[in-house]
């Protein structure tokens, strides 16, 4: 699949990030040990919290109990908390109501 450039027929659907924040709401308010996460490496599924958990001061390694791949890692530092989910090739995350 080819990204093309915006076009001036995309500028009228063309939002900021803000546009997202009821979807995003959605999904950052959910209890992320039930999402279950796709290893990139060897396709294994399993709930977040049931992958191996490398606890360090600044934040957490997650790794696949398949494979031993890095899945997340997340960091907090000076008040800002990161994310990586590279590792991840789908998180399902569960819809309630």
């Amino acid at each position: 699949m080819t990204v093309s450039p915006d076009t001036d027929a995309d500028a009228d659907l063309r939002l900021d990030g803000n546009a997202a924040a009821g979807v995003l709401d959605q999904l950052f308010a959910f209890e992320i040990t039930a999402a279950v996460a796709t290893c990139n490496g060897c396709g294994h599924e399993t709930a977040v919290g049931a992958l191996d958990v490398y606890d360090q001061q600044m934040g957490a390694v997650l790794r696949c109990p398949g494979c031993d791949q890095m899945m997340l890692v997340a960091t907090k530092l000076r008040g800002v908390i990161r994310l990586d989910m590279r590792g991840v090739r789908v998180l399902q995350v569960p819809v309630l109501g």
